[in-house]
């Protein structure tokens, strides 16, 4: 019961992640987790799998001040304070060289990305400076060195890492605890998609190159992601801040 009566948000809750680290939260005995996503059935489809009266959804566009500050206020209402927040929304963009990259692409990615991550800081920091917490943001290894085609992306999670260490600092006289991790390829949707970005119509092919470049041999679970996500918010990693945890099966070794 490492988070007995501890509250909870997760941003991109409907995702494999997001979904594993609420599951793996209920289970650590969390008393409230708010799922925050923008596509409001797929929050129904994860409320439904974990069978749980604990979990709260709340739909929005993370990348906007407005519904930011709505689910920030719906997590106060429900449970009364913000223990744990994990700013895990993402998108992945597409696969182009940086002189092809569309603009209005770039924009989103760093907007749901990297902006987000701000906004919900900027909207929850005056709640946990009551009390302190933990904040976790989920960048990528691709936020710890380059990867050819996905400007945007890579982009947006070396971002998140200034936006970590801004807020490790704010955030310490409160007992605000602000770290990122950094995973590599995760088995779940997003690598799909970026498979099929860099090898159309043989993802497969895409994959055995990436897991290539894992020494460990494959790609990560999301439970395991999970996990690390579960230290960083427990009082386990209290004396944790500022940091980046890299958790990629030895790829950026």
């Amino acid at each position: 019961m490492r988070l007995k009566n501890q509250t909870a948000i997760i941003t991109g809750g409907s995702g494999s992640i997001g979904r594993a680290t609420a599951k793996r939260f209920l289970n650590e005995g969390a008393e409230g987790i708010l799922l925050v996503d923008q596509d409001a059935s797929a929050l129904k489809n994860v409320v439904k799998s974990l069978e749980s009266d604990r979990i709260k959804t709340f739909t929005a566009d993370v990348s906007k001040a407005r519904d930011t500050e709505k689910y920030i206020e719906k997590a106060i209402r429900e449970f009364g304070r913000i223990d744990i927040f994990f700013l895990n929304a993402g998108i992945e963009g597409v696969v182009k060289p940086l002189s092809e990259y569309p603009e209005d692409i770039y924009d989103k990615v760093m907007a749901v990305n990297a902006k987000s991550v701000w906004l919900g800081m900027k909207y929850a920091f005056p709640h946990m400076k009551k009390h302190g917490g933990s904040i976790i943001i989920n960048s990528s290894v691709a936020g710890l060195q380059g990867t050819p085609e996905v400007m945007a992306y890579v982009t947006s999670k070396h971002a998140v890492i200034g936006s970590m260490r801004v807020a490790a600092l704010e955030g310490a006289p409160h007992n605000i605890r602000v770290n990122t991790i950094h995973p590599s390829p995760v088995d779940n949707r997003m690598m799909r998609s970026l498979e099929e970005g860099f090898s159309p119509g043989a993802g497969g092919d895409a994959k055995q190159n990436f897991e290539k470049m894992i020494p460990l041999g494959r790609y990560a679970e999301n439970d395991e992601i999970a996990e690390l996500v579960l230290f960083l918010a427990s009082d386990e990693s209290k004396f944790i801040t500022g940091s980046t945890y890299v958790i990629d099966g030895g790829m950026t070794s």
